[in-house]
């Protein structure tokens, strides 16, 4: 069965543009909507993932969870999906943090 599936995208190579915009909506730059079956959903984050480069990607997509939903990224992100006891959290990479505290 089908289903919404929505993809954030920044600074991703254009061939990833490319292959998402075949298969979603791109209401907005970088942000791709559609009705997928679980397998093309799956086979298009694979490429998307691999392909990501220096950008960042992130893929929402119903599930059977106590959100109703999940979240999966790829590429450099401030900000990781943590699960805490079944929930789906952002934290901010300590990384980030750390230089942030250090730049006066």
């Amino acid at each position: 069965m089908a289903t919404m599936t929505v993809i954030a995208t920044t600074a991703v190579p254009d061939h990833v543009r490319g292959a998402l915009s075949r298969w979603l909506t791109e209401p907005m730059p970088g942000l791709y909507v559609g009705t997928l079956s679980a397998r093309v959903r799956e086979e298009l984050w694979n490429a998307v993932s691999a392909s990501v480069a220096n950008g960042a990607a992130v893929l929402l997509h119903p599930d059977d969870s106590e959100q109703r939903y999940s979240v999966r990224t790829a590429g450099q992100r401030r900000r990781e999906p943590v699960d805490f006891d079944g929930l789906t959290l952002i934290a901010f990479n300590p990384a980030e943090m750390d230089n942030k505290m250090a730049t006066p």
